[in-house]
């Protein structure tokens, strides 16, 4: 097959500059209503549990979802099923254990239920440092694949694909808000959910509208049988204990990040909170199935040798997507799809500046440097010096990053989130004799353990070390799995009961019939 991918697409550009043109008209119409801190950071709690929903569907549903669950489909198989599960898993868990005591307790950030009955500038500190390292690699990795899918899609320099995603990212966030970002992320999963469907109906079309026959296609492939059959891609992880550290690290990462639980400080209470996450699931739900779909189709009509690792040709397994749409919409089609894929990553890096921004500004500017004493514009000033200066660290870090390949961002994203977030949120939430000191141990061991787990994983220690400098230096890698998530949030999880039994917080005790009132009746929510 001949493509005309690495080209510039007249059609993608085109359907690129309308989504830029819209997004910055709400941008500017959002800056007109934007003035407090609660509109900066939360909208002013006006968003709809409807509007919300697919705001947090389009936060979640990444260039990474689309492109990378896709590709992994196309040249995995049945194991790449694991991602498109493990994603959606998890929003149960936060409609059931997160939504409402979140919506209830807190303000704008997560840090501030964690810091609720604890000790404030301990607990603020250590959580944003725990949501601002989620929050930059996430943002690495998002900068890194728009760079590369611009500079494939479009023909343009990689440095200036990443200078044009910084700029439209921090206009977004700098001058609307919470509030542009919302509709942003509104309009970008309607177009993905949309493009999606309407890629998955074609590939559906070609084989008569019946799996068995796509199913079929893919069995008739040269070593097409391990597609289809599980336990066959070394790619996802190296053994079942790592399988199962995959999916613990996609569960309970879902609800640890950062710009995902922010979004629940948008709505009016936590009725609409429920609904939001009740929306969002059946959007992602509906997507990830569509994905897999998307997956099997071009493992059977894309050649396969468009679909190895990236190499000097510009040959990748992400471009699976777009390589089917191409096949099956011709040049028109191809340049929506591509659009669609840019649209979802501008969308996604202003929801994690947002919350990045959040964290410094919210957390430690104003909890901790200023004792929790600051006039609302100066806290959105500075929240909005933090917005720059994030975005130029993206810019700058995606630079560095250029060569690297960033799954392991994605993992050690979701490894943090579920390890230094996760455990910290949840016993403060349900155990009264959690203490100060057992979140701060807790949320501490969860961040180092996860990340120096990545480090000595295959994933970096044999991937990116390997290929390095030091390639003859280094051998297997010290830690086995690729995936730390079990044991890190465990420790994570052990850590903080072992010292909360050892400390004593006389006052964290005695507000926790306070607190349990507040999360699940409301008495006093904001």
């Amino acid at each position: 097959m001949t493509t005309t991918i690495g080209q510039p697409n007249s059609v993608a550009i085109s359907f690129f500059f309308i989504f830029v043109l819209i997004t910055l008209g709400i941008t500017y119409w959002a800056a007109r209503k934007t003035r407090t801190t609660s509109q900066f950071y939360a909208a002013d709690r006006s968003i709809s549990g409807l509007q919300n929903g697919l705001a947090l569907a389009g936060d979640y549903m990444s260039a990474a979802s689309f492109l990378g669950i896709a590709g992994l489909v196309a040249t995995g198989g049945y194991d790449g099923l694991i991602y498109s599960i493990g994603y959606l898993v998890g929003w149960p868990i936060v409609m059931f254990l997160i939504a409402e005591p979140l919506r209830n307790l807190g303000k704008y950030t997560f840090a501030d239920v964690v810091a609720y009955r604890l000790q404030v500038r301990p607990i603020r500190t250590t959580a944003a440092i725990g949501s601002i390292v989620t929050v930059i690699i996430y943002l690495i990795a998002q900068m890194v694949g728009a760079g590369s899918l611009i500079k494939l899609m479009f023909g343009l320099p990689y440095e200036v694909a990443l200078v044009v995603v910084g700029a439209l990212m921090i206009a977004y966030v700098l001058f609307g808000g919470m509030l542009a970002t919302t509709w942003v992320q509104i309009i970008k999963a309607v177009l993905l959910l949309g493009g999606a469907t309407l890629l998955t109906l074609m590939t559906l079309a070609h084989f008569g509208f019946s799996y068995s026959n796509l199913f079929a296609a893919v069995g008739n492939l040269k070593d097409g049988g391990k597609l289809l059959e599980p336990g066959a891609s070394s790619k996802i992880a190296t053994s079942s204990w790592d399988v199962l550290s995959l999916a613990i690290g996609l569960m309970f990462g879902t609800a640890g990040l950062p710009h995902i639980l922010m979004r629940f400080y948008t709505v009016p209470n936590a009725k609409e909170a429920r609904k939001s996450v009740f929306y969002a699931t059946g959007f992602i739900g509906y997507f990830y199935i569509l994905t897999f779909t998307i997956g099997f189709g071009a493992a059977a009509l894309v050649s396969k040798s468009y679909l190895a690792p990236l190499d000097k040709g510009g040959k990748t397994s992400n471009m699976a997507a777009p390589l089917l749409a191409e096949i099956l919409g011709g040049h028109m089609f191809l340049g929506f799809i591509t659009a669609v894929a840019f649209a979802t990553i501008l969308a996604v890096v202003a929801g994690l500046t947002l919350a990045g921004a959040s964290a410094l500004s919210h957390d430690i500017y104003v909890g901790v440097v200023r004792h929790g004493e600051s006039a609302e514009n100066e806290e959105v000033k500075v929240a909005k010096v933090a917005t720059i200066a994030l975005g130029v660290c993206a810019v700058l870090f995606g630079l560095l990053f250029k060569e690297v390949n960033v799954a392991f961002m994605v993992g050690l994203a979701f490894a943090v989130a579920a390890s230094a977030n996760f455990p910290a949120l949840l016993l403060s939430i349900t155990w009264r004799k959690y203490t100060t000191s057992g979140a701060v141990a807790s949320m501490l061991t969860g961040l180092i353990v996860s990340v120096v787990l990545i480090i000595l994983s295959p994933t970096v220690w044999e991937d990116v070390f390997q290929k390095g400098v030091a390639k003859d230096l280094i051998h297997h890698a010290p830690f086995p799995m690729k995936n730390p998530a079990l044991i890190s949030m465990l420790a994570a999880f052990a850590v903080g009961i072992v010292v909360s039994l050892m400390t004593k917080d006389q006052v964290a005790e005695d507000k926790f019939d306070e607190e349990i009132l507040r999360a699940y009746v409301g008495v006093g929510a904001e």
